[in-house]
């Protein structure tokens, strides 16, 4: 049987995760807050997984080649495995009005990540809010792993919070894992 122990995996759920960023006013650091799990779970190992789905190219008044940067950054600077898809674009019509809605829900990429790799670590940590994720905490514990969610205290659901081997509001964090403040972004997009 593979040693893993003090293997820590992390998903972050970036969607989810923005919610506590914009309540913050400031942008998560992942250098440092990966720096901060190793230390709170005396982690060997730190593997970590970002989730996110982004705009198509035209569909905003801005340019997205941030967003982009960004994966690469997380990806060749940080190691972290980025899986991302384009926005859904939803059309529908209410009597002469045609609304577009986007979707990029990315909870069954990282569910199905979870279990794949639940035999490689003994601790996950996730980065989430949503309820939705109550089932995969409820297999990954009764296979003996220990679940823990950082989220919000304005965007976790009860079920998560409870049912989790332990919750930590990440605004109230003591360590410093916060970068830059948020900027809105004006008309065109700066």
């Amino acid at each position: 049987m593979r040693d893993f122990f003090n293997c820590v995996y992390v998903f972050i759920d970036a969607s989810n995760l923005w919610q506590a960023q914009k309540s913050k006013g400031r942008l998560l650091d992942y250098r440092k807050t990966i720096g901060f799990i190793r230390e709170k779970f005396s982690a060997q190992t730190v593997r970590t997984f970002y989730y996110d789905a982004y705009p198509g190219i035209g569909t905003r008044e801005y340019p997205l080649d941030g967003k982009h940067q960004f994966y690469t950054f997380l990806k060749k600077g940080l190691n972290f495995e980025v899986r991302k898809k384009k926005l859904k674009r939803i059309i529908m019509f209410r009597g002469q009005d045609c609304i577009i809605q986007e979707k990029g829900n990315m909870d069954v990429e990282l569910t199905i990540d979870a279990v794949h790799y639940s035999s490689r670590f003994n601790i996950s940590v996730f980065f989430t809010g949503d309820s939705d994720f109550i089932a995969l905490v409820s297999y990954l514990r009764r296979r003996g792993k220990k679940v823990y969610i950082f989220s919000s205290r304005n965007n976790i659901s009860e079920e998560l919070r409870t049912g989790s081997d332990g919750y930590e509001d990440i605004l109230k964090v003591n360590k410093d894992i916060w970068g830059k403040d948020l900027v809105k972004r004006g008309r065109d997009g700066e």
